[in-house]
């Protein structure tokens, strides 16, 4: 009896031990199910991390390859493109030495014609008509301080928008620059201090001396005072300096040619119906003695700015200007009632034209910038 006892005892002992060893297999197997799982888990929300990460990344850089596409496409502004400008030999070219030929409008007399000189229309010539140069006509007989508000404006507005701009001491009613040369010296000197820095600017110091005014004795003299005191504020400045005979005399500084010639240019002005063949040639005399020769204004009616336009004419100067890359500003943006202004006297616009509100030379003339 008592050894059944010992046996039973020991069975139940032994199903025991069983159980609880049954029991503690199946509670690690489930926490290494468990660990598994969440290993699982970290592994896939790691890779989901990471898949993040790179669509991120992928979307950043995407967007900096856009934005750098955007730069590359978008088109330079010509002092982008060109720089600082100088004077090599015969030729203006830009900071890498390659020869430029700037195209331009001259607005008229900011005084009478103030409309004009306003960011909107700068950016619509440059950015529809293709002109890379804007010349500030600033009348020397009739010019006071009151002005430099609005010849600054367009300065800037020039600037803001990457242009080139001449500012022009126009010469014209008063024939000897000398008439005027004080005034001269204090505008100049106070543009000249005030745009220093800047490397988009070219100074026209005498637009058209006229009458009995000749280069040795008057234009010569006067120019050689003015270059003295814009190169000793600006040592780098072009300047253009006009000749005798409304700017077509352009041989007698060949013959006798400035001394202190760093960054200087001569001007010649032709209007196609009264200025044909013979200046040409003597335009070429000129470019056969390596004059620097910038056309600072150009029309292509009579020379008084009236009158009938001559286009075959004007094609023939076209053709030799691009030929010896020669640099050229049309006359003039405004409506004025005359054939050699670029808007219809009907247009009261003064900015966004469409073509029908230019006048016939205005329609020639975007259609040779826009090479059509």
């Amino acid at each position: 009896m008592k050894n059944k006892r010992i046996i039973l005892i020991s069975i139940i002992i032994l199903i025991l031990l069983i159980t609880f060893s049954y029991i503690f297999f199946i509670k690690i197997k489930q926490n290494n199910n468990n660990i598994v799982k969440n290993d699982e888990i970290e592994i896939k929300s790691s890779e989901n991390n990471n898949i993040n990460s790179n669509s991120n990344t992928n979307i950043d850089n995407n967007k900096i390859n856009q934005k750098e596409n955007e730069i590359q496409n978008k088109p330079q502004t010509p002092v982008q493109k060109y720089g600082k400008l100088r004077v090599e030999g015969s030729k203006l070219v830009d900071e890498n030495g390659d020869i430029v030929q700037l195209k331009g409008i001259s607005t008229h007399g900011i005084q009478w014609f103030p409309q004009y000189i306003n960011k909107e229309a700068f950016k619509f010539m440059k950015d529809e008509w293709n002109i890379n140069l804007i010349r500030l006509a600033i009348y020397s007989e009739s010019y006071n301080q009151s002005q430099n508000k609005i010849i600054e404006d367009g300065i800037d507005y020039a600037t803001d928008l990457g242009m080139y701009v001449i500012v022009d001491w126009h010469i014209l009613n008063d024939n000897n620059p000398n008439q005027n040369k004080e005034k001269a010296k204090n505008f100049f000197s106070y543009i000249v201090n005030k745009y220093k820095n800047n490397i988009n600017i070219i100074y026209e110091i005498c637009n058209e001396p006229n009458g009995n005014v000749t280069w040795k004795n008057d234009i010569k003299p006067y120019a050689e005072d003015m270059i003295n005191l814009i190169h000793g504020i600006n040592e780098d400045a072009i300047i253009l300096c006009g000749t005798p005979q409304f700017c077509q005399k352009i041989n007698d500084v060949a013959q006798d040619p400035l001394i202190a010639n760093k960054n200087i240019m001569y001007t010649l002005h032709f209007y196609a119906s009264t200025h044909k063949q013979e200046l040409r040639n003597e335009l070429l005399n000129a470019i056969k003695n390596d004059l620097p020769i910038f056309v600072s204004e150009f029309g292509i009616s009579e020379s008084s700015g009236t009158g009938t336009i001559n286009i075959d004419e004007a094609n023939k100067w076209i053709d030799l200007l691009n030929l010896n890359d020669i640099s050229y500003v049309y006359w003039n943006l405004s409506n004025k009632n005359e054939s050699t202004a670029l808007l219809k006297n009907s247009t009261d616009k003064s900015n966004n034209w469409i073509n029908e509100e230019l006048s016939d030379a205005g329609k020639w003339f975007i259609n040779i910038l826009n090479n059509k």
